[in-house]
């Protein structure tokens, strides 16, 4: 079965801790068809997401985030 991936990058205007940023990648990444999640420690308002888009939508990652009470929009994507 082949592989659909597409990426999208979502910023977060708050700035946040080394454990926020961990747990937002937790959540993030236990989505249903997020193959990864990653924030470089230069950028950390900026999470990088992988996905298969059959799975998944931007919509939704957007709104786990904001599930947080984060003020976040998409950059990015499909």
């Amino acid at each position: 079965m082949p592989t659909y991936n597409a990426n999208v990058v979502i910023h977060v205007n708050e700035k946040l801790t080394g454990e926020q940023i961990r747990e937002i990648e937790k959540q993030l990444s236990s989505v249903n068809g997020v193959v990864s999640t990653c924030v470089h420690e230069r950028t950390p308002h900026l999470f990088v997401i992988d996905y298969d888009p059959r799975s998944t939508h931007t919509g939704q990652l957007l709104q786990e985030v904001k599930n947080r009470h984060l003020n976040a929009q998409l950059i990015g994507g499909v």
